[in-house]
């Protein structure tokens, strides 16, 4: 009996394409963050704001054409997750960027350790996702390596936490801890999400197999 290739359906839709369209996107906002906290360019926070708009609208259309579609590549439900949580990671890299700037605050080298950790898993994402219709094996390595990625960057928002508590002093102090403490916790929600990535990627990889 011959299988069905489980990346063709009676849709013209490439949904494969849609997903790594969206978690190169990814990649692009998280490489420009990276960038705002090394050195503080303003254009890079406006590279950021830009593509988390063109990411969200390369989510919509893939929303749409699930909803048009009734035969899909693999399960409906895992698409949509998978999309949701690509999406996830970008948008906690663009809210850290908005608290940044409402708060005033000038990036540490934990921040930029931090950012520099995501867009490194982003990238082992992208190319999961990429490798997944045809080199599955490869794609769950790189499946792992964004999860170890998440493991690094926990380990460093402990750190940055742990040192927030060192040195309190005054009222300004206490304001200041507060504000990095929300900022932190944005990167860690979005190694959280990336983590979760992985995890659908490798769900994917086991049912197609």
């Amino acid at each position: 009996m011959r299988l069905r290739n489980p990346f063709t359906s009676q849709s013209n839709t490439d949904f494969l394409k849609l997903l790594s369209d969206q978690a190169e996107k990814t990649c692009e906002g998280l490489r420009a963050l990276e960038a705002y906290v090394k050195d503080g360019d303003e254009s890079q926070a406006r590279r950021v704001e830009s593509i988390e708009k063109e990411a969200d609208e390369v989510r919509r259309i893939l929303i749409d054409e699930l909803n048009r579609t009734f035969v899909t590549p693999i399960d409906r439900e895992d698409l949509f997750t998978l999309s949701r949580t690509i999406d996830d990671v970008l948008d906690y890299g663009y809210t850290t960027l908005d608290e940044l700037v409402t708060f005033g605050v000038k990036p540490n080298q934990h921040l930029q350790r931090m950012a520099s950790i995501l867009r490194e898993a982003a990238e082992e994402l992208y190319l999961s996702v990429v490798q997944m219709k045809d080199h599955p094996r490869v794609a769950l390595d790189h499946a792992g390596r964004a999860k170890a990625l998440e493991n690094r960057a926990e380990s460093v928002y402990r750190s940055a936490i742990a040192d927030l508590f060192q040195d309190i002093k005054t009222i300004d102090d206490v304001v200041q801890v507060l504000k990095m403490r929300e900022i932190y916790r944005h990167l860690s929600n979005a190694a959280d999400r990336g983590d979760e990535t992985a995890n659908i990627i490798g769900d994917i990889i086991v049912k197609m197999t």
